[in-house]
């Protein structure tokens, strides 16, 4: 058996990708840049998939007409959600409310966002191998000295997912002391795309 194979999670988890922003200060949708011939969401739509979690959605919001009719969103459920000008915490409350309903019998979600090109499919097998040596703990991706996402809750923690508020995601729940947290380096995981600048990351990869 490969290194890979023995990576394939046997618990059931799913994938909510957030991609609800409205990119402002990038002054196009995030969602559509492309890296290595496919759009950001695309690929972490098929990265999602490699990983072993299933089903995947999508949250989206803002651009979602554009968007839905520029990447082929066939393998993943879409959320559309009227509140993300909220912040990031209504993608998540949107996402795990649909979760909840399409996969009952996942044991976790694991959350993402699309312009975190240092993400790949072995790390996300990865946090899922963690998870499924201990479903209590939440795992984290660790980068710049800080917990951050991609990031994988077990289904105890759904109450607590669906109490965000803002946009300030799930990081709160991550440094909360009595919440047992698994930690897994990921390598520039702190590179996402915010700005004009940050779009030369994209064109060294």
């Amino acid at each position: 058996m490969d290194r890979q194979s023995r990576l394939i999670p046997m618990k059931g988890v799913a994938g909510l990708i957030i991609a609800a922003g409205s990119s402002s200060r990038l002054g196009q949708p995030k969602q559509l840049l492309m890296l290595h011939g496919e759009t950001l969401l695309q690929r972490s739509i098929r990265i999602a998939h490699e990983s072993g979690v299933a089903p995947v959605l999508v949250a989206l919001g803002a651009h979602s007409t554009q968007i839905e009719s520029s990447v082929d969103l066939s393998s993943a459920s879409v959320v559309v959600n009227s509140g993300w000008q909220e912040g990031m915490a209504s993608s998540i409350r949107a996402g795990i409310r649909v979760l909840d309903g399409q996969a009952p019998a996942a044991s976790g979600v694991l959350l993402m966002i699309c312009d975190q090109p240092a993400v790949t499919a072995d790390h996300l097998r990865l946090m899922l191998a963690a998870f499924d040596r201990d479903s209590d703990s939440a795992i984290a991706s660790v980068y710049s000295g800080r917990r951050g996402i991609p990031v994988l809750f077990p289904r105890t923690s759904y109450a607590d997912l669906l109490s965000l508020e803002g946009d300030q995601g799930a990081r709160g729940l991550l440094n909360d002391p009595s919440r047992s947290v698994i930690e897994i380096p990921l390598d520039h995981g702190e590179v996402d795309i915010d700005s004009p600048d940050d779009l030369s990351f994209l064109r060294t990869r």
